[in-house]
């Protein structure tokens, strides 16, 4: 039965294995290029939100070589391998900065991909999958044959897309994303790291020289040190990534119970979750639905008698965000043909009752500074032969009235600005 969990059967000799790792962890020549192909081939990938290029660049990375090299020398106490390892480590992960650092500052995407943001949020199950993966890794090297392991390890502890991710946040000034990534680099080194260094110590091999006592003690002092600084912000992580969870299936409950199980199409759905003392949102639109201030606030009323507490529900009804949003969707084929021709009617009738009216009132007042509020809107007029007509209407407030000069002078611009032949404008 013991021979079920000794490690030593199959194992690979001792000198070998030690000669492998020292001559894995140079870093010069091929392996510069190397590292630095891969940190493009990743950034690439979490750019255009491909997994399985983010997964080609993980296989030929050679960043987990020094780590290895590390948890080697802590448990052999040779202290000269230590040093080359982490001086590796370091010039390895500054290249990967460097080099993801430059490809997001010269892409012109620069919109954060699920990808990148599975990358910035590190808690206790990265812990657990850095540390099995590392152990796996090791007793990988340390076997006669290596058999298929090390491309698994390379993909589960993912040295390389969290490096890269650091670089985006630094290029596109997201701190927040640089401090969340570079977290999770160095969990997964620490972790690797001890996993290594447990293995090596199961396998016991030998000391480099002679260790005294208080040496050896000092060696674990540190590492249960890191260990619990690692530790400790990634279980606080994964309890807040817990409750992200049970809003987030709170949320999915009441959109559904309350509006798809009524035939509500729903086109857009937004959901902010914050820390407890930010208030938290919940964005809908709907295709065909209009809501009153009461009922929303009806609505709100419900959200707290579900536990969605400091949660407040936002419905946008603006007719021009509607048909953008449902225009999207279309394009991407997410809503049935029914639906679809009463998005392309709704979309029809903004394009041909509403203007593009964005700095209107910022450069009308710039002309006239007593000018207090303006609007335009594309009119109906129906008359006695059932014929309609759709004239450009403008409104305006002041703080005292319009001469007529004014008003000529406020027409041709609005007929100029909005590029009507002719528009009609009205004092409030």
């Amino acid at each position: 039965m013991n021979n079920y969990f000794n490690l030593q059967i199959g194992e690979e000799e001792k000198e070998k294995v030690l000669a492998n790792i020292h001559s894995s962890i140079a870093f010069s020549g091929a392996n510069v290029w190397i590292l630095a192909c891969a940190i493009l081939i990743a950034s690439v990938g979490l750019n255009v939100n491909s997994t399985a290029v983010v997964i080609g660049a993980m296989l030929i990375s050679p960043l987990m070589a020094p780590i290895v090299g590390a948890g080697f020398s802590l448990a052999m106490f040779d202290f000269a391998l230590l040093r080359k390892s982490l001086k590796n480590l370091l010039i390895s992960t500054l290249v990967g900065l460097l080099v993801s650092f430059i490809y997001f500052s010269l892409s012109p995407f620069k919109e954060a991909q699920s990808e990148i943001l599975s990358r910035t949020s590190p808690n206790i199950y990265d812990v657990l999958i850095a540390f099995f993966g590392g152990l796996v890794g090791v007793i990988a090297v340390t076997r006669v044959e290596k058999g298929n392991p090390i491309p698994g390890v390379a993909i589960a502890t993912a040295l390389m897309p969290p490096l890269c991710t650091a670089g985006y946040g630094l290029a596109t000034g997201n701190f927040a994303f640089f401090g969340g990534a570079l977290f999770l680099y160095a969990i997964n080194c620490v972790f690797i790291c001890i996993a290594t260094y447990l293995i090596v110590k199961v396998l016991k091999y030998p000391a480099v020289g002679f260790v005294d006592e208080k040496r050896e003690k000092n060696v674990r002092n540190w590492i249960t040190a890191i260990t619990i600084l690692m530790i400790v912000p990634s279980v606080f992580f994964a309890y807040q990534f817990i409750q992200q969870q049970r809003f987030q299936e709170k949320v999915k409950l009441y959109v559904q119970q309350e509006f798809e199980s009524k035939g509500s199409t729903i086109v857009y759905q937004k959901t902010n979750y914050a820390s407890p003392a930010t208030l938290r949102t919940i964005e809908l639109a709907f295709l065909n639905k209009k809501f009153t201030a009461k009922q929303i606030e009806e609505e709100n009323q419900k959200l707290k008698r579900l536990g969605l507490l400091n949660t407040k529900l936002i419905i946008r009804q603006d007719s021009t965000f509607l048909a953008d949003v449902s225009s999207k969707k279309i394009a991407n084929n997410e809503i049935d043909n029914t639906n679809a021709k009463l998005i392309s009617d709704l979309n029809s009738k903004v394009e041909r009752y509403s203007f593009q009216t964005e700095n209107l009132y910022k450069e009308a007042s710039s002309i006239f500074p007593e000018l207090t509020s303006i609007s335009v809107a594309k009119q109906e007029i129906f008359s006695k032969t059932d014929s309609t007509n759709v004239i450009p209407v403008g409104f305006y407030q002041s703080e005292k009235p319009f001469t007529k000069d004014n008003q000529e002078t406020l027409r041709k611009w609005l007929e100029a600005k909005l590029k009507v032949d002719t528009i009609e404008i009205y004092q409030r």
